[in-house]
């Protein structure tokens, strides 16, 4: 790591130039082929993966997207002569648009059921040519258009289906910009420098923007989630200003101890750098875990958020220390520079509120740690509840047109209508025929069934389909039932005497097929997360009890943070306020994809944390010193770096998107508590309670595993002669924290 900081150094334009061409490169290849994102969450192997798979086959006309142009009158009907010129002549008009394939409407004679029973709603069904996430965003903003322009006084138009939604897509990069502000303006009060302040964010903006391209290459190349470059800039901005961050702080306190910039720069990464690399690739290695599921889009995500890390990662060890060269002694502030000036160079001792809170921990460490166990509990308590299931555009914010059109329609038609289910077999004789026929009468005598539609046959006459409207919402327990209900007891009925083999589809089913597959395999993914996670620490850390401990604190994390997100998106604790849309059940995915982030970021503030424990417990073998010390000398930069995080994070609830918010809401809250509950006062203070038991290891355990080490022995070393030879020149030995017992 030294090496490769003095290279940074001594070839300062070089690194940066390569890194600027990197991003200019990866950008403009991205630019010219465009995304390939996917929104298809579809899993081979289930019931309702099959039903869609029977459906293209034998039915490709249906294989592009369907959406909804939805009217309503408040006086009169939408049968008024004057409704209905004008609602034909726009829909012959969407009819005509590029990326249209047909348009269905109420007013044709076999369509009837496309008007509501109080004749004040009436809806046409708009087939597009290819798949949603196929469709350009201008080609859906036509439809909106030409939409919107039949409304007057006494009609109300909109729209809703998935190609509708990409013209509600989030502002620009307004979460972006907030948090990058944010955390300039934090960095700029721990500092007091702009330069030293500029440089994280300078680094992680470089690093993100190259991955964020890089995302849309990947897309190219296997199936990468709509998601999933929101989330990777979410978790890059979020680390890639945190590592240098740490980095920036070491060369600083460097600096104050009289080296010289190249000396402070080439310690900094050289010991820090150890510790970013370290704890990037605990996050990476938490986020590949989503590979042990093998679901293909999640495999895009998994590699899409770990090359983000690794690139702010390796940003943060070679563009930072060719940046901090050129900034010199600029990193530290006017005041700083002055005071090295004019006193020469000084050791950095533990003062204020951080040396007081250590102390404060040692002194009561049970009544700390209850208070902290407490907290958790409470906040997770909401998790019990946690509900995986269907998140559709009635969660969408009250103002969308998206919203508005499905909330009409479940006016007019029954809530059922915007979840319909599709019930599709292979066909193979009279008898199947015969019996398809009739299972539309048995389906609407059905518990919680609203309408089914008859059987459709295809040209060959060897695949049929049938609609089933639901009495309940589509992301309703009720509808689940329903599923249920129609697979383990109607539909097997039905097949009695016959080839049928009915396979039930739609989007609750189909939500409900994720879910099922997603907990079936969530032990092994949470089981392989921490035990890799645990491995790397008891390598580095010489000890059970440290890895142990850690894996209680990222199970807690996740809990409260899991138990916030249920408050806010399924309770709907003021996520109309927030501008999220109305309560429903959380995404399927959600659960795999924040255990994956929140252990690689809770793994960060472990590594930075009781590295510095260590290491003093490695020179002293005392162990309240080693706590004491470690807590005092890290929490100030720790906290700094939980403010910018979570700063960053929750800008992304104004993205717009609901599944962004909450990994937005999660990953702040996950953080929150993990740097000002868990880390600064639930580990310190088990670490007290527990005194050596912390850095047991059975002698031949530690004889047989491989020696690595976060911070090298001599760098320590260095270290200690530095402090020595300072304390020396400064000849008035100050008061230090690490001297003192709580």
């Amino acid at each position: 790591m030294a090496a490769l900081a003095r290279w940074c150094v001594r070839h300062r334009l070089l690194a940066v130039v390569l890194w600027l061409l990197a991003f200019g490169g990866v950008t403009a290849a991205a630019a010219v082929t465009g995304s390939a994102y996917s929104t298809d969450y579809e899993v081979p192997g289930t019931e309702s993966g099959r039903a869609a798979q029977l459906l293209r086959d034998g039915f490709p006309g249906l294989g592009g997207d369907t959406d909804t142009v939805v009217w309503h009158t408040t006086s009169g009907t939408v049968r008024a002569f004057d409704v209905q010129q004008t609602m034909t002549r726009t829909l012959d008009e969407i009819a005509d648009l590029p990326g249209v394939s047909s348009v269905t409407s109420p007013y044709d004679g076999s369509s009837g059921r496309r008007i509501s029973h109080d004749g004040h709603t009436a809806y046409a069904t708009v087939v597009l040519a290819r798949p949603a996430e196929d469709m350009s965003k201008s080609e859906a903003r036509a439809v909106v258009r030409a939409a919107k322009a039949a409304e007057t006084d006494g009609l109300r138009v909109e729209l809703g289906g998935s190609a509708i939604g990409l013209t509600e897509s989030s502002s620009g990069h307004v979460a972006e910009a907030v948090g990058v502000v944010v955390a300039a303006v934090v960095l700029f009060l721990a500092f007091g420098s702009l330069a030293a302040s500029l440089l994280p964010i300078a680094t992680a903006l470089v690093s993100v923007g190259t991955a964020y391209a890089t995302t849309v290459l990947l897309g190219h190349a296997m199936t990468v989630a709509d998601f999933a470059p929101m989330l990777g800039m979410l978790i890059g901005l979020g680390v890639g200003i945190d590592y240098a961050l740490f980095i920036v702080t070491r060369h600083r306190r460097g600096l104050k101890r009289g080296l010289t910039v190249t000396e402070a720069v080439t310690n900094a990464v050289a010991t820090t750098g150890r510790a970013v690399v370290f704890a990037g690739a605990t996050v990476c290695i938490a986020l590949l875990g989503m590979l042990i599921l093998r679901l293909s889009f999640l495999n895009g995500v998994a590699i899409a958020a770990s090359s983000t890390v690794v690139l702010t990662v390796a940003a943060s060890v070679t563009l930072l220390p060719a940046l901090l060269s050129w900034t010199g002694p600029r990193a530290l502030s006017r005041r700083e520079r002055r005071r090295l000036a004019e006193h020469g160079p000084q050791p950095e001792l533990p003062t204020g509120l951080a040396a007081r809170w250590s102390a404060f921990v040692e002194r009561h460490p049970k009544l700390l740690g209850s208070v902290a166990v407490a907290v958790v509990a409470v906040l997770a308590l909401p998790t019990l509840s946690l509900r995986l299931g269907t998140s559709d555009q009635g969660n969408d914010p009250r103002t969308s047109t998206t919203r508005q059109a499905y909330d009409l329609l479940a006016e007019g038609f029954g809530p059922g209508v915007n979840g319909p289910l599709t019930l599709v077999t292979r066909v193979d004789g009279a008898a199947d025929r015969l019996a398809l026929d009739t299972l539309d009468t048995t389906l609407r005598y059905t518990e919680g069934v609203a309408s089914a539609s008859p059987a459709r046959y295809d040209t060959g006459g060897d695949t049929a389909f049938l609609t089933v409207v639901p009495g309940s919402a589509p992301q309703s327990q009720r509808t689940s039932d329903l599923v249920d209900r129609l697979r383990t007891d109607v539909l097997p009925r039905a097949e009695t005497g016959t080839s049928l083999d009915l396979h039930v589809g739609g989007v609750t089913a189909g939500y409900d097929d994720f879910a099922d597959v997603i907990v079936g395999k969530l032990p092994l993914f949470v089981a392989a997360v921490i035990g890799l996670g645990c491995l790397l620490l008891l390598l580095a850390f010489r000890s059970l009890g440290i890895p142990l401990k850690a894996a209680v604190m990222n199970l807690a994390a996740v809990a409260a943070a899991f138990g916030i997100v249920v408050a806010v998106f399924q309770w709907g604790w003021g996520s109309e306020l927030l501008g999220l849309g109305r309560a429903g059940p959380i995404e399927p995915f959600l659960p795999v994809i924040m255990v994956s982030v929140l252990f690689g970021l809770s793994m960060d503030y472990q590594v930075f944390l009781v590295s510095r424990m260590y290491e003093e417990w490695l020179e002293t073998g005392d162990n309240r010193r080693a706590v004491r010390v470690g807590l005092a000398e890290t929490s100030r930069v720790i906290n700094s770096a939980a403010v910018i995080m979570i700063s960053v994070f929750l800008a992304f609830v104004l993205s717009g998107d609901r599944v962004i918010a909450m990994f937005g809401i999660a990953l702040a809250s996950a953080v929150a508590l993990d740097a000002f509950v868990l880390r600064t006062l639930l580990v310190p203070a088990l670490m007290h309670l527990l005194g050596g038991a912390n850095w047991w290891l059975p002698r031949r355990l530690d004889r047989r595993m491989p020696r690595i080490s976060i911070e090298p022995p001599e760098c320590r070393a260095a270290h200690e002669r530095l402090t020595e030879a300072v304390d020396e020149l400064t000849k008035e030995r100050r008061q230090d924290v690490r001297d003192f017992p709580g």
